[in-house]
């Protein structure tokens, strides 16, 4: 997609509301669609299928009113939105509250998942929105390659910059992620 092509459908988005909305969707659905298997594939196991996370996304998506300058950013925005419903699903199946603590049947028809996957998942979350406030261009780039699964070719390509410079934002945003991760343990 040209970038003529993407301002015309931001814009389309931005001025005739949900029926912008939907075009802009359709238009990536293709590569939206990968992104929520990157997703799923990136730990969160096989809760909801990708074609699932990916209708949930475009729900919370198309009730916003974020807007979206660049391809780049729809990405980014889409791969947070997508993290937060995972991380969202993994606290409701812990929920107790809400019976995940009790098994109406003897047979085990679900995988088992360790009680630190959603702790672990909230701590980087948190961690991610904490980078997000100190540097915005490091945590979409965290977001990008880690949770979206791109290349650092890839994602040069998105933003017009050099492998070379993305892979020293690449180091810095890991060194800040860990240490925001152990002052959270």
């Amino acid at each position: 997609m040209t970038n003529p092509d993407w301002q015309a459908l931001v814009t389309g988005a931005d001025d005739s509301g949900a029926a912008g909305k939907e075009r802009l969707f359709a238009a990536l659905y293709a590569e939206l669609h990968r992104l929520a298997e990157r997703q799923l594939r990136s730990g969160a196991g096989a809760m909801i299928s990708p074609t699932t996370l990916l209708h949930e996304s475009y729900l919370r998506f198309s009730a916003g009113a974020a807007q979206f300058p660049d391809k780049q950013r729809f990405i980014g925005y889409a791969a947070r939105v997508m993290r937060g419903l995972l991380i969202d699903l993994l606290r409701e199946r812990r929920a107790l509250k809400r019976g995940a603590g009790f098994h109406i049947t003897q047979l085990n028809t679900e995988i088992a998942e360790s009680h630190g996957e959603v702790e672990e998942a909230t701590r980087l979350s948190e961690a991610l929105d904490e980078l997000a406030a100190l540097d915005a261009r490091l945590a979409e780039l965290v977001d990008l390659r880690y949770f979206c699964g791109y290349t650092f070719d890839e994602i040069a390509a998105l933003r017009g910059s050099s492998t070379r410079t993305l892979q020293r934002d690449w180091e810095k945003a890991r060194m800040i992620l860990f240490r925001k991760l152990q002052e959270a343990s």
